[in-house]
This record gives C-alpha cells, structure tokens and sequence, in this order.
C-alpha cells in the first residue's frame, strides 16, 4: 500500500536526469543527487510530504536543473515515521544510488539515526522538519546542517509569551517519541527559567485519535495552558478537542509548541484564534515570500508550510556550495556551506555554526480572528521578530562535541 502510494506521489515529480551535456569529473558518477526522505503519506505529510520535493525541484530549476555542468536530480522516499525504515531508505540511497545528499527527515528518530548513518559513509544530512535539539547536542555530527527549527526555537517564542501574558501554571501533553521528549525537556527548561510552573505531563502514542483522557487530567491539574509536544494530525487533534471539551472556554490556552499553517487551516480560525507559536517563514510577509508562495501554489496547490519554504532554501544553498567549490565532494562543499552566508527569501544573513544549527531570525505569529481574515489562507499575523541569537539555544550550551571549549 505504501510502496504504491509512494510510487504514485513521485511520478508526480518530473525527473531532472537530463541527458545533453557532460558532467564535468569533479561530480562523482555525473550526476547531483539529493533525497528528499520525509512523512509523505502520515500524520505529518500536509506540512513536509511531496512539498518538500516540489520546492527542491524549484531550488533545482534556478540552477538549470544542471551544476557544474552535471544534471540534478531530486529523488522522493517515504520514511513512514519509522526509524528502521527511513534508516534503510537512507542507506540504499548511499550505497545504491549514489544519493550525494539527503534532505528532509521529517522525524526526529529517523533523523538521528540517518545522522549517524552519515558520519559513517561521510554525506551531507540536512533536516528539515526534525525538532530534536540532539541533533546539534550530544549527538551532533561534522556533515549536519539542521535547517528551518528545533524544538527549542519552537518552543521559546510561544513559551515567553504566555508567561509574558500570565499564564505561568502548564500541563503538557507529548508525543512518545524522540520529537516529543526533546520538545517537552526545551519548553520545561525554559518555562522554569522564567519562573513558571509545571503541574504535570501525559505521553501518548504518535498517531493517537483520541486525547480525552488527557485532556481531563490537563483540566483537573489547574493549569492554566496546555503545552502540546506533537505535531502535524497530532497537534491538530489535540488542539481541536481542547476546544471541543470546552477547555478553551474555560481560559486553558493551547499552547502550540510545534505548529505550521496547514495545522491552523485544519483547527480553523474560531478554535485557533488567539494562538502564538514560532515560525521561520510565512507566506505573506513580504513581496518576495508572496512570490515564492505563488510559483510555488501552482505546482502544489496551496501555499508553502515553512518546511517546504525551508526544502528550497537548502537545496540551493548546498547547490551553491556544490558550484563554490568546484566538486561535490562533501568535505569541501560543506566547507563553502559553512562559510557561505545564506540568503533567501526566508533568510538574511544566516549562518550554519560549527555544532550543525542553522540560525536566522524567527518570527512570533498569532491566529488571526475569523472577522479578520480576508481570504482561505489569510490566516496568521507577524507579532514579533526574535533575533537568531536569541531564537536558538546558545552554542555551548548543547554539548556537541565538535565545539570547541
């Protein structure tokens, strides 16, 4: 069923093998290839799925579809938020099919497990849509560039501001697994920092329906917001039924600590509304974001999610790093990565440090009321701009290894 599926998503995609033209001999085997392997059939693929391919195969077309004279070809896979699945997927690729690069890892368990995987065979690794900070923590490696979030940019934005705005007293309900743990020690960490207060946490099964027993206990601890450590249908779910047991009503505030725009679309505006959470990118900031948003919109039907934003941002980037330094040999590319300032649309002068963080500014957004939206995906207002040094968690404070004391 899956195997289908997934066939079927990327026959979508026009293949970039184009023929003409010779590949100059610093391209090992005479192409460019970049795996985009991410959630594209689960809870989690109307935020990453097939949009993060479409948006490299945009990244790929400012280049010509060709680097270095060499053609680039985008390869699709489907990592069924399984670590053992996204694991063999990622060592094919290598092994197989000459896979230069892999993009996306849209689940933190199979991203630090593919994060090995390329300190061993020595390939760039850039994930998207993975949250866990232990990707540049304990567990960081030399060929990382972790690219639009962490769980702990998602969580101090919203964190602050709700206790900026009273609410000190939190309940948090987390997704049981790497993503979730990591999201829910980043938020606590900083909520005690500011003087909050946690009253209590539930875990519960990635994919879970129903979240009623949770969410009585949520209500009967006294909190006053209800940290949700999950995300895509999971986040929604949570969110939705927060509203529907009339924990919303009574002033509980959910507190969106991993969240994108097609998540809000899906909430709608009268349960949404009033939400903060922290986001790399939105469609209608700025003329260039619009512009980016409509190429885009034609080809997949509906604005960019910031991960999908993000897939363009990362693929030209390495693109550029792979014409900078003459070869697509990891080594020096990620060296031009490093060294090479990043400037996008999404970013202005963002840099990839040493421990593998990607840093650029992030932006505080809240859910605009039902009266305020003036279209389907008017959905969302910039509230604040937190800077990059202060978005992402300080360097020395990971315990990566490869920074140096």
């Amino acid at each position: 069923m899956h195997r289908r599926t997934l066939l079927g998503a990327a026959a979508a995609l026009p293949l970039f093998r184009i023929l003409p033209g010779r590949a100059q001999g610093a391209i090992s085997d005479g192409v460019v290839k970049i795996g985009v392997l991410n959630d594209m059939t689960g809870v989690f693929a109307d935020q990453q799925g097939m949009g993060e391919a479409v948006a490299a195969r945009l990244a790929a077309e400012e280049f010509g579809n060709k680097v270095l004279g060499a053609p680039i070809e985008i390869v699709p896979g489907d990592l069924l938020n399984r670590a053992d699945i996204g694991m063999g997927i990622a060592r094919r690729w290598f092994d197989q099919e000459k896979v230069d690069s892999i993009t996306g890892l849209g689940n933190s368990a199979v991203a630090l497990a593919v994060q090995t995987l390329s300190r061993e065979k020595q390939k760039i690794v850039i994930p998207m849509s993975a949250g866990t900070t232990d990707l540049t923590g304990k567990e960081c490696g030399p060929w990382t560039a972790h690219w639009v979030y962490d769980n702990y940019s998602a969580a101090k934005g919203p964190v602050t501001a709700l206790v900026r705005g009273g609410k000190t007293k939190w309940f948090f309900v987390v997704s049981d697994y790497a993503f979730g743990h990591s999201l829910e020690a980043n938020a606590t960490a900083i909520l005690k920092g500011l003087g909050g207060e946690v009253l209590g946490s539930v875990r519960a099964p990635l994919g879970e329906t129903d979240y009623s027993s949770y969410l009585v206990r949520a209500a009967a601890s006294g909190a006053q917001a209800v940290g949700i450590c999950a995300g895509g249908a999971d986040m929604i779910n949570i969110a939705k039924q927060m509203g529907e047991f009339g924990l919303i009503r009574r002033g509980i505030v959910p507190a969106a600590l991993n969240c994108s725009i097609t998540n809000i679309r899906s909430i709608g505006l009268e349960t949404g509304q009033g939400m903060v959470y922290a986001e790399s990118y939105y469609w209608d900031q700025s003329d260039a974001t619009r512009a980016f948003a409509e190429r885009f919109r034609k080809l997949h039907g509906k604005p960019p999610t910031a991960f999908q934003a993000g897939s363009y941002g990362a693929v030209l980037h390495y693109l550029k790093a792979v014409e900078a330094a003459g070869t697509d040999a990891t080594a020096p590319v990620m060296a031009k990565m490093r060294e090479t300032p990043i400037n996008d649309f999404m970013t202005v002068n963002g840099v990839l440090r040493p421990d593998g963080r990607v840093v650029r500014d992030v932006y505080l957004m809240r859910v605009k009321a039902p009266k305020q939206s003036k279209g389907e995906w008017d959905l969302l207002e910039v509230t604040e701009t937190i800077a990059g040094r202060d978005a992402f968690r300080p360097m020395d404070q990971g315990g990566c290894p490869l920074v140096k004391a």
